[in-house]
Parts: structure tokens; C-alpha cells; sequence
């Protein structure tokens, strides 16, 4: 039975990726509007989408509306190529942050988005998957209409179980990777709160924040911005001697290479692709009054981006922690703000762990948006 007869192509509703493409369809049978991915049908792109295939189907425990994940309706193939079939949504939020000039969104409206994505990660890791390629163009809008938006997480192509990360093995964009994947440290879920950050700074400034085309820049970034990892986590590092020197005769044995140490030894000759350069991070801040003015909460959003990108995984804050201290003002924001949509969470014991310093910061957080 040719499946992909029952679906009718919509025109000009479609975008090519690395896998193939995803359009968006017409089902004749009950005239439901949904969106395909087809996958190529090289073996290397098969093999991924059955693996995608096999994530999808540990994710049918979690109800996609309330874990703000894309809803997956089943596979079926079309000749040598696995197409996947999921609901249709409105647009990425790469294109939801450009609609808006790039100037970054109000912390009302981003507020909501993070905490929806939180809760993602959060649902996720409860069973036991990370995403590796969150990025604002795996996000998706719902309805650009709806206030506050709904998000919804997609393209699971590249996740993984929690145990199945190997050191060293390539994972997710570049510009999104946390240092631990570019340098092959040992990583787990962590590496998708470091994504978080990363689009946490989109919405709030409108632009990528270490947008380099080789990891070699994006390291130069992320060290330049946030200071170099320590050398304990540098130590265990597959790819370390890649992009740093050692010299043990430093108070910090490792020294990050040279544009030009590097390029004698790769032929990379480095670029400067960054739209915004910060000293640091708390630089965020006066660039988010200048792009769109002052506004409450600024300040404390700048806090919670800085325990999302910090650069030891074990330092990073969690789902959980996120979460937990959301829900514990709940009924209060939903009595002085009652205009606002929680996403719904579950809660694990773990959650419980989450620390005094998570809670205070997004407490105040949370409040100067109500």
C-alpha cells in the first residue's frame, strides 16, 4: 500500500534539511492537515530516522500538550525513504524572534516561553532522553496569534538516551553545543540546559550569542565572554590538545591556542561572526535596556541565563530546579496574573533537591513579572 498517496502535498509549504525534507500535507482520507518529514534514502540518513523512530516511541508515555512536545502520529515509508508523520505547528521560533526585527521579546512574553521549555527538558529527562540539538529553530510555535505563545519542542533526530552519550561523538549545531560536547568531556542532560541559555539569550536580545561557523570560534567566544573551563574538566577532554596547549609550568595548565596557532596547525583560518560581543555575561543586561529599554526583571533574567551557561555541567542549573521553584508560587501567579498559562508539570522526588540560591533568584524572577 503506497501510504504517500493519501497524502497531498500543500504548495509552497515546505523546507529542505540535512535529512531531506519536512512538508506540509494534505491526509485525502480525513482531510487533516499534517506535517511529513521524509528522510533521504541514503543508509547513514535510514539509520538515523529509525533511531528517531525509537526515541519517538519512548516519548508516546509523555502527553505532547502538557510536556510542550511535538505530537508524533506514526511512520510510514515511501519507497526506500521513512517518512515521519507529525501535527502540524505554526513556526519556528528562530522566525517568531525575526518577525520581531531581532530585537528580543518583552520579559512578559519570554517568560512563559523559557518555563515551557523548562518543562520540556524536565519530561524528557524523566525518561531518560536528551534532546543534543535544541536550538531555536527546533522550536516550535503553536499559534503566533495566542498570547502568551505555546512552544512545543521538535526534530528529535539526533537524541539520544541519557546512558547511550559518548564522549567524543559528534552531537547537535554548531553554536548551540555545550563546551563539554565540542571538547569530548564525558556529558549528559546538562548539555540541553546549555542550549537553553544560549536560546534564553535570543529571546531576550534577538540574536544568536556565539554564532561561529567551527567549534575552534565558538570555544574563542565562549572563553573570551565566560572565561576558560577549569582544568580538571579539561583534563578529560578527547579533543582537548585540539584547541588548547598544555603547559604545565602556568598557574592554568591549559592556554587556548592562538587564531593563528591554530590556523598553521588546522589551514582554519578563524572569523568574527558574532553580532554582539560581551566582556561577560552581566552585559546582557544593559544590551537588553538598550534594545528594547528598561523593564522589570532584566537583571534577574541575566542571573538564571548565567546558571544555565555555567561552563562546569555539574554547576548547571536543572529542569527540576527551574520548575520546582516556579511551581511553588503557582497559585499565586495564577491569582495576579491570571491572564498567564502554566505549562503542567509532574514532579519528581528529585525535584526536591532544588537549591535555596535557584529559589530565591527565580522567585524575585518570577514575581517582577506579575
Amino acid at each position: 500500500c503506497d501510504q504517500m498517496s493519501q497524502y497531498k502535498k500543500q504548495p509552497n509549504c515546505g523546507y529542505q534539511r540535512g535529512f531531506g525534507v519536512v512538508t506540509k500535507c494534505r491526509n485525502t482520507k480525513n482531510n487533516q492537515t499534517v506535517a511529513i518529514k521524509v528522510n533521504k534514502g541514503n543508509p547513514k540518513i535510514q539509520q538515523q530516522a529509525k533511531l528517531e523512530i525509537f526515541i519517538l516511541e519512548q516519548l508516546r508515555r509523555l502527553d505532547p500538550d502538557r510536556c510542550n512536545i511535538v505530537e508524533w502520529n506514526g511512520y510510514f515509508l515511501d519507497g526506500e525513504r521513512i517518512c515521519l508523520n507529525f501535527e502540524l505547528l505554526d513556526q519556528s521560533l528562530w522566525d517568531y524572534i525575526g518577525d520581531r526585527k531581532n530585537q528580543g521579546l518583552p520579559i512578559r512574553e519570554l517568560s512563559p516561553i523559557l518555563h515551557q521549555l523548562a518543562n520540556a527538558l524536565f519530561h524528557l529527562g524523566s525518561v531518560g532522553i536528551v534532546h543534543a540539538d535544541l536550538k531555536s529553530g527546533n522550536i516550535m510555535v503553536v499559534n503566533r496569534h495566542e498570547s502568551p505563545v505555546k512552544v512545543k519542542v521538535i526534530d528529535f533526530g539526533l537524541a539520544r538516551p541519557a546512558f547511550a552519550l559518548i564522549p567524543g561523538h559528534s552531537l547537535g549545531t554548531v553554536g548551540y553545543c555545550a563546551p563539554e560536547v565540542m571538547l569530548g568531556i564525558p556529558c549528559d542532560e546538562a548539555i540541553d540546559m546549555w542550549a537553553l541559555g544560549l536560546v534564553a539569550v535570543e529571546l531576550a536580545t534577538g540574536v544568536p550569542l556565539y554564532p561561529g561557523e567551527d567549534n575552534y570560534d565558538v570555544l574563542r567566544f565562549i572563553t573570551e565572554t565566560q572565561g576558560q573551563l577549569p582544568d580538571h574538566l579539561l583534563d578529560s577532554g578527547f579533543y582537548t590538545d585540539w584547541y588548547f596547549i598544555e603547559d604545565n609550568y602556568n598557574k592554568q595548565r591549559w592556554t587556548f591556542k592562538t587564531k593563528e596557532q591554530f590556523q598553521y596547525e588546522t589551514d582554519y583560518q578563524s572569523k568574527e561572526t558574532r553580532y554582539i560581543k560581551l566582556k561577560c555575561l552581566d552585559d546582557l543586561e544593559k544590551l537588553m535596556k538598550v534594545r528594547r529599554g528598561p523593564e522589570n526583571g532584566q537583571q534577574l533574567l541575566v542571573r538564571l541565563i548565567k546558571q544555565m551557561l555555567a561552563l562546569d555541567a555539574n554547576q548547571r542549573i536543572t529542569p527540576s530546579e527551574v520548575l520546582k521553584c516556579y511551581q511553588h508560587h503557582q497559585v499565586q501567579i495564577i491569582e495576579r496574573y491570571p491572564g498567564h498559562v502554566e505549562p503542567a508539570v509532574c514532579y519528581s522526588n528529585a525535584a526536591e533537591a532544588a537549591s535555596a540560591e535557584c529559589e530565591r533568584v527565580l522567585l524575585h524572577f518570577i514575581v517582577v513579572l506579575i
